[in-house]
C-alpha cells in the first residue's frame, strides 16, 4: 500500500488559504477517484474538493474551521497504486507539538473558529508559555469580528443584567460569509476617503426597449432579458472614457489598469453578498451581456462560482433598487476605488424639453449612486463618471437589435 498526500490545490493567485467547512467522507472509508472528500471556503467563494485517486481516506490532517495554506497536505490516502510520495509539511502537526493546550482552551478556540495555527502565534502567560483561557479570550476579543461567547465580557454581561433582558433578547452568531464581508467593509471604510455623489438618468428609452424586446429574446434564447447589461455597457463606455476611474492605489502610487472587469454585487438567498467578476467586459456585444450575467448571476446563488470568478474586479456595479432603494451609499470593493449603486425604477412626471417647447410628460426616472475613493478621484471625476455613465443611458436607442 502507498500514501498519497491530498494538497489544497490553488485557486487562484490572490488566495493563499482556505477553510476547511466539513469533511464527506470518514477515516477508513473507501473512496474512487473523483469522489468529494471535503468542503472547502475561501473569502471569495465556498467549493468542494475531489479525490484524485482511488483508495482510503487513512487520517484528515485538518478539522472543521482550521485553516489550511495552499500547497499544504490536508489529508492522507492509502492506495494500492504506486504513486509518487509527496514529502508532508504539514505545519499543524509540526507546530502542535510545540506546546500544549488544555481542553478548555481547544473548545473555546474551536467554537470560536481560531485554527491552530493561530494559537501557535498567541502569546502565552501560563507556566512554559501555556496559552491560558484569558490569553485566548484577549486574542479573540482583538481579533474576531463578534464578541466571542466565552468572553468574560460576555459573561459578565449576562451576569450584570436581569433576567428580563436576557430572556428578551437572542444572540446570533455570524456564519462565515459574513463575519468575512463584515472585516471587508470596515477595511475598505478604514482604507479609503469615501465620497458618494448622485445623479438621476431619463431611462425611458431602455425601459419601452426592453417591454418590447423580451418576450421574443426570451422565446428565441431562452434567457431573460435584463436592464443590468445596459447599465454595464454604459458603465464600460464611461471608463473607457475616463479610464481614471478604472485604477487602483498601492501606497503612493496609482496603478492604471489595462482591463476592464466589471464586477456585480449579487444578493444570496441566505442574504449574504457575493460579487461575480465579468472579465473583460468590452469585449462583449449587449446580447454577451445578457448571456453571461444572466449565467455569473444564477451560478452565484446556487453556489456554483469557481474562485477565478469572484477575483480580479477592477470596478463594481451593485443594483440596490432590487430592492426597492432608490439611492445609497455604496461601500468601496478593495483594491477598487470606486463602486456605482443603480437605485429603482420609478414613473415620474417631468418636463421634456422639444424645439417646440416644454412640455410635462411621464418619464422613466432612475437614481444613480457613484462612491469613489477622495484619496486619488476629486468630484470632478467621480461627480464627472456618474454624469457621463446617466448620458449613455438617456441616449440609449430603444431600437437597438441584439
Amino acid at each position: 500500500m502507498a500514501e498519497y498526500n491530498l494538497t489544497l490545490p490553488a485557486m487562484g493567485e490572490s488566495i493563499a488559504e482556505a477553510t476547511i467547512i466539513r469533511w464527506l467522507k470518514k477515516e477508513g472509508d473507501s473512496i474512487k477517484k473523483e469522489d468529494l472528500l471535503v468542503e472547502i471556503a475561501t473569502d471569495k467563494v465556498d467549493s468542494e474538493i475531489s479525490s484524485p485517486v482511488n483508495g482510503i481516506l487513512k487520517k484528515k490532517l485538518f478539522y472543521p474551521n482550521e485553516v489550511a495554506k495552499v500547497g499544504s497536505p490536508i489529508a492522507i490516502l492509502e492506495t494500492e497504486e504506486e504513486l509518487k510520495k509527496l514529502p508532508i509539511k504539514d505545519e499543524i502537526i509540526k507546530e502542535n507539538k510545540k506546546r500544549f493546550y488544555s481542553p478548555l482552551v481547544r473548545t473555546i478556540a474551536h467554537k470560536e473558529g481560531v485554527s491552530f495555527y493561530e494559537l501557535e502565534t498567541i502569546e502565552g502567560t501560563g507556566a512554559k508559555g501555556r496559552v491560558t483561557k484569558k490569553d485566548i479570550l484577549k486574542y479573540i476579543q482583538k481579533n474576531k469580528i463578534i464578541p466571542p461567547k466565552y468572553s468574560d465580557m460576555f459573561l459578565s454581561y449576562h451576569t450584570k443584567n436581569n433576567n428580563m433582558m436576557i430572556e428578551n433578547e437572542e444572540i446570533v452568531e455570524m456564519d462565515r460569509m459574513r463575519r468575512i464581508t463584515a472585516e471587508h467593509m470596515m477595511n475598505s471604510k478604514n482604507i479609503s476617503a469615501h465620497v458618494t455623489s448622485f445623479v438621476e438618468a431619463d431611462v425611458t428609452n431602455i425601459v419601452k426597449w426592453r417591454e418590447k424586446m423580451k418576450d421574443s429574446f426570451q422565446k428565441n434564447t431562452g434567457e431573460k432579458l435584463t436592464l443590468m447589461s445596459v447599465f454595464v455597457e454604459c458603465v464600460v463606455k464611461a471608463i473607457k472614457d475616463l479610464p481614471m476611474i478604472n485604477i487602483s492605489v498601492n501606497g503612493t502610487n496609482i496603478i492604471k489598469k489595462r482591463n476592464i472587469h466589471i464586477g456585480l454585487a449579487t444578493a444570496l438567498p441566505n442574504g449574504n453578498l457575493i460579487v461575480p467578476v465579468i472579465k473583460h467586459a468590452d469585449s462583449y456585444s449587449l446580447g454577451g451581456l445578457i448571456k453571461i450575467i444572466n449565467d455569473l448571476i444564477k451560478r452565484a446563488k446556487s453556489n456554483q462560482l469557481k474562485p477565478e470568478e469572484t477575483q480580479g474586479g477592477t470596478y463594481t456595479i451593485s443594483n440596490i433598487g432590487s430592492f426597492g432603494n432608490l439611492f445609497g451609499t455604496p461601500i468601496i470593493h478593495q483594491p477598487q476605488v470606486a463602486i456605482m449603486a443603480i437605485g429603482l425604477i420609478q414613473k415620474k412626471l417631468s418636463i421634456i424639453e422639444t424645439p417646440e417647447g416644454d412640455l410635462i410628460g411621464i418619464r422613466h426616472k432612475i437614481y444613480l449612486s457613484h462612491s469613489y475613493d477622495h484619496r486619488v478621484i476629486d468630484g470632478v471625476l467621480g461627480g464627472g463618471f456618474a454624469k457621463k455613465v446617466a448620458l449613455y443611458l438617456e441616449k440609449f436607442n430603444c431600437y437597438t437589435k441584439i
